[in-house]
């Protein structure tokens, strides 16, 4: 005899089928999150004006990454690390967003190059709940105003450069202060902060010159700069452009002080051919851990680095490791069920985290912030050597 099926069971059958299918929908519908997978994109300079920091950042970033995989991954999910050229071009760092954004489906980008290029991504990021992890820029934007998609590594180049120039005038005297800088969002920063001490304390900016990015030519700039009477130089620039103000400088025999910040704090800056960057200067969120450093895990570090590469780590690449290592925190901390929600919470977990490099970083509700604090350091010997132990302030 047949069994007659119970009354009421297919309606609850039914419903358990719909519960299931809303559990497995619900699951895969946070974007970038599959069940073994999370991907995080990078979109930075891997061979324009910036790759040298590009290319070292991102591959600190994927090794990281590559160790964590090694590992198992994150509560069970290997990450996929997916790596974009911007060429330091705003058209490209966008075209690359949009890829990233609607092909690739990215649950968080990580360490993107550029401020101006960070800038123009933002908004398309943010409307689609992306997260923009420890961009690889110290420009205000990156963390004002608040946003929770936001989260900053490194001190702001307006605060780098308002304490420098307050260690400047009350340290050594300096009065007539003068900016050369990059015609973009970024040296507009470093600018902005080295008028807002000048006048703090009482004094002014004596002269500025505005250059594009890819300008090889400072001469007229120098000149018109020397001319003004500056007797120290505060520079938006970066690497390439800061080693060619650099050397027009010397070769006028203008022994001017020149001062940088994060951008130009490079070992390619540092270790010029014929010792033309002996005496820069330059603010720095951290201080660079040379692959000689005696401790541990920064030799272990720079070891597994070369190998992989072929090269040391410069200062990028530190930051990078550091940056990878806090968002694999995070991604931990947030646990199996990862929602764009869970993860920010878990970051704003973090707080007194300590990296293998020496620097701190905290973060919290509403302080996405890592850190505040900035370094002075010269080169001496082809080595960026701290001027003061302890960071500076205003």
């Amino acid at each position: 005899m047949p069994l007659k099926p119970m009354k009421g069971w297919l309606p609850v059958f039914a419903g358990g089928l719909l519960m299931t299918a809303s559990i497995a929908y619900a699951a895969d519908s946070v974007r970038g999150v599959t069940d073994t997978e999370i991907v995080i994109g990078t979109i930075t300079d891997l061979s324009g004006v910036t790759a040298v920091q590009g290319v070292n950042n991102s591959d600190a970033v994927r090794m990281a990454f590559d160790e964590a995989n090694e590992k198992g991954g994150v509560n069970g999910r290997k990450i996929k690390y997916i790596v974009e050229d911007n060429q330091y071009t705003v058209p490209r760092a966008v075209q690359a967003m949009n890829k990233l954004l609607n092909n690739d489906n990215v649950f968080l980008t990580i360490d993107d190059g550029g401020t101006p290029m960070n800038d123009a991504n933002m908004p398309a990021q943010f409307a689609k709940d992306v997260p923009n992890m420890f961009p690889l820029t110290s420009a205000r934007s990156m963390y004002e105003p608040y946003n929770k998609l936001k989260f900053a590594q490194f001190a702001s180049y307006y605060d780098q450069m308002r304490a420098a120039v307050k260690y400047f005038a009350e340290k050594k005297g300096r009065k007539s202060f003068c900016v050369s800088y990059q015609d973009s969002d970024f040296g507009k920063d470093v600018l902005a902060g080295v008028v807002a001490e000048t006048k703090a304390l009482g004094l002014k900016v004596v002269e500025t010159t505005a250059h594009r990015p890819t300008d090889t030519d400072f001469n007229a700039p120098m000149t018109k700069l020397h001319d003004a009477g500056c007797d120290v130089v505060m520079l938006g620039t970066i690497v390439r452009d800061t080693n060619i103000i650099i050397q027009t400088a010397r070769k006028m025999n203008w022994n001017v002080d020149l001062v940088g910040q994060f951008a130009a704090y490079d070992t390619a800056v540092a270790s010029l051919p014929g010792g033309a960057t002996e005496g820069f200067y330059c603010m720095t969120p951290a201080l660079y851990a040379y692959p000689d450093d005696p401790r541990p895990a920064v030799r272990e570090f720079a070891k597994k680095y070369k190998a992989r590469y072929g090269r040391d780590p410069n200062f990028h690449g530190e930051v990078g490791y550091t940056a990878a290592n806090l968002v694999l925190l995070g991604l931990q901390k947030a646990g199996r069920d990862l929602t764009v929600d869970s993860f920010i919470k878990a970051m704003e977990s973090i707080h007194d985290y300590k990296d293998i490099f020496g620097s701190e970083l905290s973060f919290g509700p509403e302080q996405h912030h890592g850190s505040t604090r900035s370094f002075l350091t010269v080169v001496k010997d082809g080595r960026w050597v701290p001027v003061e132990q302890e960071a500076l302030g205003y």
